[in-house]
């Protein structure tokens, strides 16, 4: 053992990363169908380590937090300020709702039993499953004008709270959405899934990671031309929505211009709409197989619509800018994310994103005349991420009084908003803040395991003793603050607002419980995607109230640790 502790006393950093390893390895195990989960076993781990009394600097907790938070407010921004509309007013308003129960359940027990600030915030990120409440409390205890040996107990009792509610706090919503109300209200949670997918079957679903749309409407095809040839501009022009993209003369791959004749003999690359591709079929007679050796490159281009070149219509954007012979071909337009329905008349506005398939040269053309490219390359733009985490750090510092409830918003919803800011940004003008999703899922997760690691790291030595003084009794609390706020919520979002289908009631209580345990239970029950649109609304509420808890339990409780105990 005494080698362990000189270890690390030598290099603390091991240990940071053999609590997240382990952590995440203890996390994989089963217990039937149960699986605690990486950030669970992490935090698990980085106890027992820490009995090792393990120095590392807090100022990487701080940062680690940082960017784990800010990478959550960038990938929800979008779906959280889109979400604000009337059509959704109902699951907004449950998901506050289960909010809101969520946290007069944690403050009536800290009042009841009389808890310190530590363990209330413990209990709530726990009984409530919300790993960002153990950041944003920490932050908010920080600022407290307490002894330092205070602080660090309630800091301690955070993570106690956290270890022994979230085992049942993650259970809970499982039982709940899964099994006790479907059996409550005699739902088949398969069946209504069924019948929720044919009614909303008139749109296409949404592409996960891997998947493509095989129907595609523009393709590359090969003819050898047997009649009298002509020049390239001239086939093009006797066959709209097609453009000639390769000549082969005499097994090679010849350069051509507008103006080259393409003889008999010939075999010519055709890309186009498939429907036009039957005329050049018929022209020329015989279609074959691509030559060997040939290799036609083409890109697909986003383009952002410039104010200078907005307002045209689409007939009259394809006309001057995908016409006949132009080898560019408008696939697609997003409109602040959404996918637009084209029609001849859609005016096109500054900001509207185009998806062009074309040469590169040809798609050099179409830019011009369009506005600005967004690299497909994914790279991160580090003027806005640091910006965007400098931002972030200045909000945290600000404090404030709710009535006599002093608030300090600390780094954590600091940056929980300035990522907000700008993954909104990202979504609406997409030349700027990139942060690709590979990126921003890496500081996510490993910012919230580095930070839920060294929080059991330091946590450890006062850890064992609280839990055996409070153990029994945060569990059972847990508890309740699990469950109470689902059931009182689903009742009032089926009678009052009116959430009646099945699948969408189920989803809004996951969704509002910040449950992705019960989210997946429920899309295996489900057997569809149906359950995806209500849970990532409600979710995406209920991660930003959720995370603000934090620093509200700890201004609202006024019990302080005694040192030593909880």
């Amino acid at each position: 053992m005494e080698m362990i502790h000189e270890f690390f006393q030598a290099e603390p950093l091991t240990a940071l990363f053999i609590s997240i390893s382990l952590g995440y390895f203890v996390g994989k195990l089963k217990i039937g169908r149960f699986v605690l989960g990486g950030i669970a076993g992490t935090l698990v781990v980085g106890v027992l380590i820490g009995q090792f009394r393990v120095p590392i600097h807090p100022s990487i907790e701080t940062f680690s937090f940082a960017l784990f938070i800010y990478a959550v407010g960038y990938q929800g921004g979008p779906k959280f300020i889109s979400s604000i509309n009337f059509r959704s007013l109902a699951e907004l308003s449950s998901s506050t709702i289960m909010t809101l129960i969520g946290l007069g359940c944690v403050l009536l027990a800290a009042w009841w039993f009389n808890l310190d600030r530590g363990t209330a915030a413990g209990l709530a990120a726990g009984g409530l499953t919300q790993s960002a409440i153990i950041g944003t409390a920490d932050s908010a205890l920080s600022k407290l004008d307490l002894a330092p040996d205070v602080i660090k107990q309630m800091k301690t009792n955070v993570a106690v709270g956290y270890a022994v509610c979230y085992i049942f706090g993650s259970l809970g919503p499982i039982l709940v959405v899964s099994w006790f109300l479907p059996m409550v209200m005699k739902w088949d949670l398969r069946k209504e899934a069924i019948a929720l997918a044919k009614k909303l079957a008139g749109g296409k679903a949404e592409l996960e990671p891997g998947q493509f749309d095989a129907a595609n409407n523009l393709c590359t095809r090969f003819f050898e031309v047997s009649g009298g040839g002509g020049t390239v501009t001239a086939l093009n022009e006797s066959h709209t929505d097609t453009a000639i993209v390769c000549i082969v003369r005499d097994s090679e791959s010849i350069d051509f211009d507008a103006n080259t004749v393409v003889e008999q003999g010939d075999i010519i690359g055709v890309l186009g709409v498939v429907k036009a591709l039957k005329s050049v079929a018929r022209d020329h007679n015989r279609e074959i197989t691509p030559p060997d050796n040939i290799q036609i490159v083409e890109e697909h281009r986003q383009l952002i619509m410039s104010s200078a070149n907005a307002h045209k219509s689409v007939a009259n954007y394809c006309r001057d800018v995908c016409g006949t012979g132009s080898g560019v071909f408008l696939t697609g337009v997003k409109r602040r994310g959404n996918t637009i329905n084209l029609t001849p008349d859609f005016l096109f506005r500054g900001g509207d994103s185009l998806e062009l398939v074309g040469r590169s040269h040809d798609l050099d053309a179409a830019q011009a005349k369009t506005g600005h490219m967004i690299s497909a390359a994914a790279v991160t733009d580090f003027i806005f991420f640091g910006l965007g985490m400098t931002i972030g750090m200045i909000l945290g510092m600000i404090s404030f009084k709710l009535g006599d409830i002093p608030v300090t918003l600390g780094s954590g919803v600091g940056c929980l908003l300035s990522g907000l800011f700008f993954g909104w940004l990202r979504f609406t003008r997409p030349r700027f803040a990139a942060l690709p999703a590979g990126a921003s899922n890496f500081l996510r997760d490993f910012g919230l395991a580095v930070f839920v690691a060294l929080v059991g790291i330091n946590a450890a030595p006062q850890a064992l003793e609280a839990i055996k003084q409070n153990g029994l009794t945060l569990l059972l609390l847990g508890a309740g603050v699990t469950i109470i706020p689902q059931i009182i919520t689903f009742y009032i979002s089926y009678y009052v607002l009116r959430i009646r289908n099945p699948i969408t009631a189920m989803s809004a209580v996951a969704g509002g419980r910040s449950a992705n345990p019960a989210f997946a239970a429920l899309l295996e029950k489900a057997g569809n995607s149906t359950p995806v649109a209500t849970f990532t609304i409600t979710y995406a509420i209920a991660n930003i109230f959720l995370t603000l808890w934090g620093p509200v339990v700890v201004g609202v409780v006024q019990t302080n640790a005694t040192v030593g105990g909880g």
